[in-house]
């Protein structure tokens, strides 16, 4: 299975998480990224990707409306606006929260699932709410890779516990095994081009 998107949500807990997972991602990895993480709307708007960026060798920057996919970039929702993936760009929409939540996990996912098929994955980290559980559902639905971080490794388990609790067959696995397991289902432009 080839896959073309990497989606990723967390909450609360989820900085440290996404540090460890973006950056432990290879810099020619083979697919974009697109991560919602809850935040506030008075956010700094760079500050969550300037942190992540530090830690890792991908591109990471704040989503802008039309942005263009690519392998090696990672794009943040930025707060208060959910993120949408259509075919190849990012849509922003200031639409009513979704369960609470504006960037909505939920909204990124199953857009996801609707412009990418099977071919893209979903990854649930830590939180406090149930927001991506029935995206992931989508996700799995579309015959996506459905991906949840083990509950006892998140801050808060709670998201991912509602993410198993909507996805069953969920591949669960503790953080640290989490950007290995995308590098070697996903794999990098170099390994690609051998391939």
């Amino acid at each position: 299975m080839s896959y073309g998107l990497v989606t990723i949500g967390a909450s609360w807990g989820g900085l440290n998480a996404l540090q460890r997972v973006l950056g432990a991602l290879p810099g020619d990895f083979a697919a974009p990224v697109v991560v919602a993480q809850h935040r506030s709307a008075r956010a700094d708007d760079t500050l969550l990707a300037t942190l992540l960026g530090q830690r890792s060798e991908l591109e990471i920057r704040d989503a802008d409306d039309k942005d263009e996919l690519r392998p090696g970039l990672a794009l943040i929702a930025p707060p208060d606006y959910h993120t949408l993936v259509d075919r190849g760009v990012i849509a922003l929409s200031c639409d009513e929260p979704v369960a609470f939540s504006r960037p909505s996990i939920d909204v990124l996912f199953e857009s996801a699932a609707d412009a990418y098929g099977s071919s893209v994955i979903g990854v649930v980290l830590t939180g406090s709410n149930a927001d991506g559980s029935q995206g992931l559902a989508a996700i799995q639905r579309r015959g996506g890779l459905a991906v949840v971080q083990d509950p006892e490794t998140a801050e808060r388990p709670e998201m991912p516990q509602a993410a198993l609790d909507a996805v069953p067959a969920a591949r669960v696995l503790p953080l640290e095994q989490i950007a290995p397991m995308l590098t070697d289902v996903v794999g990098t432009a170099r390994r690609r081009a051998s391939a």
